[in-house]
């Protein structure tokens, strides 16, 4: 990703944090990590995020979503003799559109197909306010409604290098370009 793009992506990331009332340190604003997921179409399939703590036990994250991006699906997988990520997601602001396993038909979503492979549909919809876990090795993927969305993470370790992606063109880290 171009450093401009990325800069572009964190000034409208701390923007939203504002409109959710996010109070960020100016650390945390300096350190807004923006994830494109190695496709170079951020403002489609990627998202925005800081990180408050990761520690061996827990972790704790603000990720923006501009309206439509999407998180690509994904599922965390055990790692290091963890079972994988438990989290917990809790809108804040906006709407996100969160997909999981079981029972939902891709011609039933709110959301839209993204342009990466997704094989889950059960859609669970979250509001300000409104909070869904996801177990660990659960296959998953999200993306805010039309507004954009603020979503806190809380959860066990992150571990987001391990994570395994369905689009085998995924690569987690993000790389700058000048």
């Amino acid at each position: 990703m171009k450093k401009s793009t990325y800069d572009l992506q964190v000034k409208k990331a701390l923007s939203f944090y504002e409109k959710a009332g996010i109070v960020l340190s100016e650390e945390e604003k300096n350190n807004v990590e923006v994830a494109d997921f190695g496709l170079d179409r951020v403002e489609e399939l990627g998202l925005q995020l800081v990180v408050y703590i990761n520690t061996e036990r827990v972790c704790a994250k603000e990720m923006v979503l501009e309206p439509f991006q999407t998180c690509p699906e994904h599922r965390h997988v055990p790692t290091a003799g963890m079972d994988g990520k438990e989290e917990t997601f809790r809108c804040r602001y906006g709407k996100v559109y969160l997909y999981v396993e079981g029972e939902g038909k891709k011609e039933d979503i709110q959301g839209k197909i993204p342009f990466s492979p997704v094989t889950v549909f059960h859609e669970v919809v979250l509001n300000p306010g409104e909070q869904y876990t996801i177990y660990p090795n659960t296959l998953h993927w999200f993306q805010a409604g039309e507004e954009g969305a603020v979503v806190s993470e809380f959860s066990t370790k992150s571990t987001d290098e391990t994570d395994v992606f369905t689009d085998k063109n995924i690569i987690r880290e993000t790389k700058l370009e000048g």
